[in-house]
């Protein structure tokens, strides 16, 4: 039989106190639809079944069907957008409008299995973000398995972390983190590249858990490979260098230093001399590496000023 200290069981009654109250927290679904008429109502309805505690909200993003009817007559609360503006920007009202502690992104299309967001949820007592990861039998087609690999991976080198699915749009988040992000969401589909390296980057913790996503019943998506994928690469980017800018900085920087040095050498064994491109290259390397300096030492101090109290002044003690 095992004994248990005084300190040992007030840890352990803490630990499970922690996990009772995670079970009770109020759980919101945001769900962004755009012309889902034909499937709005089977989602909707399948989790009623599994969760009826969960407040249902679909975000009507210009929808030229009956979405956002079908949708309230199914039981959910729908918040309409009056003409598109972009699944990120479905995402921002969801988090806006919903009242639970707990916040599930997921798709309308039916591609996402509701009876995983039970397995997400297990998770997410210990982890501020949870992300469903797909496979790559179940992208789309190999181009975006492609695409989403090298993005999986550039995002990996940004965040020092495995990104297994950057992309993934079926996630649990703690409300008030989801919150502090908000002005950082774009408007786009890329929504969950900023918000993964967001989380990622301000020490964040993260859980990656396996799902499986089904071919969708109708419709299309309106994902463009190669515009979007532009933009995701941007995004990551932007990311990059809003949080740890160094990891874009450094590498150009030693890229024009080594091509500068590389130059040096071949013209002073071809001519025997020190030529102005030479010169231009390493000054260029110089350049960037100082403003990689500078923009960390401005990323730590913005870092700093968002995560200290708000400091208020009584103006009644001057």
């Amino acid at each position: 039989m095992i004994e248990l200290s005084k300190d040992n069981l007030r840890i352990a009654v803490q630990w499970g106190a922690n996990k009772i109250n995670m079970t009770s927290k109020n759980i919101s679904v945001i769900i962004p639809a755009k012309n889902e008429g034909k499937n709005i109502d089977r989602l909707i309805s399948n989790l009623k079944q599994l969760y009826p505690s969960f407040e249902i909200i679909v975000i009507d993003d210009g929808s030229t069907d009956d979405t956002a009817d079908v949708a309230q007559n199914a039981g959910a609360k729908v918040y309409r957008h009056p003409y598109n503006m972009g699944n990120g920007a479905a995402i921002k009202s969801g988090i806006r409008t919903a009242s639970g502690d707990l916040l599930v992104f997921m798709d309308a299309d039916l591609q996402h299995n509701p009876e995983d967001i039970e397995v997400m949820l297990k998770y997410l007592s210990d982890y501020d973000m949870v992300v469903g990861a797909r496979s790559i039998k179940d992208q789309t087609s190999l181009g975006r398995a492609l695409g989403n690999k090298i993005y999986n991976w550039l995002a990996s080198y940004v965040a020092r972390f495995n990104v297994q699915d950057l992309t993934s749009g079926f996630r649990a988040i703690k409300s008030d983190i989801a919150q502090q992000f908000l002005y950082l969401l774009p408007n786009s589909y890329s929504y969950p590249t900023t918000l993964t390296l967001a989380v990622l980057r301000t020490g964040r913790t993260l859980k990656y858990v396996p799902i499986r996503v089904k071919a969708r019943k109708s419709g299309k998506s309106n994902i463009k490979i190669f515009k979007d994928g532009i933009r995701f690469f941007m995004i990551i980017v932007k990311i990059c260098t809003l949080f740890s800018p160094f990891r874009i900085f450094l590498p150009v920087s030693f890229f024009m230093f080594c091509l500068g040095l590389s130059y040096y050498i071949y013209t002073f064994l071809a001519w025997g001399r020190f030529t102005n491109m030479s010169a231009l290259l390493f000054t260029t390397s110089i350049i960037i590496f100082m403003m990689g300096l500078i923009s960390e030492q401005i990323s730590q101090m913005r870092f700093e000023r968002r995560q200290s109290p708000a400091r208020f002044i009584d103006r009644r003690e001057e």
